[in-house]
């Protein structure tokens, strides 16, 4: 009883939020899944790396679906989301945890300029 409540809440969070913190939303749950990467990594969990990897690189590719190719923008962020997607295949094959450590930071900057524009748009 209580499962299905809490699932009927998470829908409908997910269906009253903004594009903006929709996007938040799934660049925290990238920068999850790179911190659960790295340690299943550590712990030679592969099973649980490779699913972690393998759902980064579908964020990262819906990230890429979404974009609305009207804004000059869009064409440099397509650009960035090429790279991360070349990385997280490089990090699945090579299974090093510098891949991840360059990563991370460029996600956390694309999020947190994300972030910083929203502000701006509300206000």
């Amino acid at each position: 009883m209580y499962q299905n409540g809490y699932e009927q809440y998470k829908l409908q969070s997910v269906n009253t939020m903004t594009s903006s913190e929709m996007l938040l939303l799934l660049y925290d749950e990238l920068l999850k899944r790179l911190a659960r990467a790295q340690v299943a990594l550590e712990d030679k969990d592969y099973d649980l790396f490779n699913k972690s990897v393998q759902r980064s690189k579908e964020i990262v590719q819906y990230l890429d679906f979404t974009l609305n190719m009207e804004y000059k923008i869009s064409y440099e962020l397509r650009r960035m989301y090429e790279f991360f997607l070349y990385e997280l295949s490089r990090l699945q094959a090579g299974r090093k945890t510098a891949v991840i450590q360059e990563l991370k930071p460029l996600v956390i900057e694309l999020r947190d300029a994300f972030k910083e524009a929203s502000k701006s748009v509300a206000m």
